[in-house]
């Protein structure tokens, strides 16, 4: 490198007379390979663009700084898969190691300590007590399990976020998106007779469906492979190659049936707007919503999995008395067949005002004792009665108006579009591509940034709705119960701390179980 270095220098410092003809070419070519533009352009299709004034061999110019938005967005790309890469394998070193944690043996050991002491000298069953009963035996004993399968998710997860970047820069590099749209426009015009630039939003839906069935296309074997060898391998799988797919066409009927209608009404007010249409974008966006979160749990989620109510008896009728207790209006209460696709666990609440539900896993009944279900659902209410739901809701409302009003400051910018190789000035720009764009390159590091703060937002509620149940006085039962939880789902019992702080959105189990002894001890 540095003898063809010394040669350019050489030619460089010679006459221009004195050189061969190609050679300022050759030394132009070897200067001028960034910024970088797509080998499919709108302008010259699938050939060498042709250079203007003050462009380069490339068709770029090197002067103007948005021409630089491709090159800026494949580095950054390569940097997220670098860092998250780096954090990837400290959790693949964490879920190396065969000691059970100490701290975890510490913390587990003093909640088998307290459900001794409350059970007193009781002499019944006693046998079973010791056995059945005791938390750190049972985790020592899927330790080893546990850390099996967070090996081979990450494992996993590495081959398929490497896959992911890949896709992404081939995609960027070769001009997927442009070449994308010429072929809907073409098939617009020839099936439907539409021109794009008169039929946009039609030619649009095309569009979009086209890069939808090939996102599912590649994604499939991924999806595949995790459903069918890592879950069944573990023993979380329940689905059926039939139910599988009957899920995935659902899924893609739903997202056309009504992400088509979203799409149509979001282009249509960019366009018709005037220069303060993202006010107007904010709006919509908060109305729809509003109108997803009442549809999906009453129309949409029943579509996939069986919501009955639960039957009558003790524990139904102590979940309402704590929904009085805390004013929740509660009004059903159902049971989820969760257990037809896999054997995790949860429980949720949605509703708006005074229509509030109740939904429970039947693989959480399973799981955890009564007293434990209502510790948990005292914590997951008091995510509702400390204001986390109705905060995160608006915090999304915020993040939409933040990022379309910045949007709305580059929507014009054709030198941006251009460096993706949308570079015909004699096409407008799509208003979706436009979009694409600007949450893929200017908006992509602001994302980053506050999906890392919403991350540590979200670890403070979780701590905060502990504490809750807690006060609650249900201290005990929350923290079995988060242990057994854990136990069952094969939770990560010694994740690596940076990864843990980056990626999880609720704190590890051993934090959890300190900050609530630690409440514990001040209330003594």
């Amino acid at each position: 490198q540095d003898e063809a270095q010394q040669h350019n220098n050489h030619f460089a410092s010679l006459p221009s007379s004195t050189l061969p003809p190609s050679t300022p070419h050759l030394i132009k070519q070897r200067t001028t390979m960034f910024p970088l533009k797509p080998f499919y352009t709108q302008a010259v299709g699938g050939g060498a663009a042709t250079p203007d004034d003050g462009q380069d061999e490339a068709g770029n110019n090197p002067d103007n700084i948005a021409a630089w938005s491709l090159t800026a967005t494949i580095a950054f790309t390569l940097f997220v898969y670098t860092f998250e890469g780096m954090l990837d394998h400290r959790q693949k070193m964490a879920y190396q190691k065969t000691q059970f944690p100490k701290e975890l043996e510490t913390t587990v050991s003093k909640i088998d300590s307290a459900a001794a002491t409350k059970t007193g000298d009781a002499k019944k069953n006693e046998d079973e007590n010791e056995d059945d009963t005791k938390l750190l035996p049972k985790l020592q004993d899927k330790f080893k399990n546990s850390q099996i399968y967070g090996l081979d998710k990450i494992n996993f997860g590495m081959i398929a976020s490497s896959y992911d970047v890949f896709e992404s820069v081939v995609f960027l590099v070769t001009g997927f998106l442009p070449f994308m749209w010429d072929a809907s426009a073409r098939i617009g015009n020839q099936w439907f007779g539409w021109e794009a630039a008169e039929n946009e939003i039609k030619v649009t839906l095309i569009f979009l469906l086209l890069v939808t069935l090939v996102g599912t296309v590649t994604s499939l074997p991924f999806e595949l492979y995790s459903t069918f060898q890592i879950e069944k391998k573990h023993g979380f799988n329940k689905q059926t190659y039939g139910l599988f797919f009957a899920d995935k066409v659902k899924s893609l009927l739903l997202t056309f049936v009504i992400g088509g209608p979203f799409i149509a009404l979001l282009l249509r007010i960019i366009q018709n707007g005037g220069d303060y249409f993202f006010l107007y974008v904010w709006a919509f966006m908060f109305v729809f919503s509003v109108f997803m979160m009442t549809i999906v749990p009453v129309f949409i989620m029943p579509l996939f999995n069986k919501y009955e109510p639960l039957s009558d008896g003790d524990l139904k009728t102590r979940i309402h008395a704590l929904a009085d207790r805390i004013q929740y209006p509660l009004k059903k209460l159902f049971v989820m067949d969760g257990s037809k696709r896999s054997s995790h666990s949860n429980a949720f609440m949605f509703g708006f005002g005074s229509n509030k539900r109740i939904v429970l896993f039947d693989t959480l009944l399973e799981q955890v004792h009564d007293d434990e279900i209502l510790a948990i659902l005292g914590h997951e209410l008091g995510h509702w009665k400390l204001g986390h739901t109705l905060t995160n809701f608006f915090v999304t409302q915020i993040y939409f108006g933040a990022a379309f009003y910045f949007f709305s400051l580059c929507y014009t910018n054709r030198d941006l579009y251009a460096s993706f190789g949308f570079d015909d000035e004699t096409q407008s720009i799509p208003s979706v591509i436009a979009l694409m764009l600007f949450f893929q390159t200017l908006w992509a590091p602001v994302d980053k940034i506050l999906s890392f703060i919403l991350t540590m937002f979200s670890r403070h509620c979780e701590f905060a709705a502990d504490r809750f149940s807690v006060d609650l006085g249900m201290s005990q039962t929350l923290q079995s119960g988060l242990c057994k939880i854990h136990l069952e789902n094969l939770g990560a019992m010694c994740p690596d701390p940076y990864y843990s702080s980056y990626h999880y959105s609720h704190p590890p189990l051993v934090e959890r179980l300190s900050a609530m002894m630690q409440l514990d001890d001040k209330t003594k």
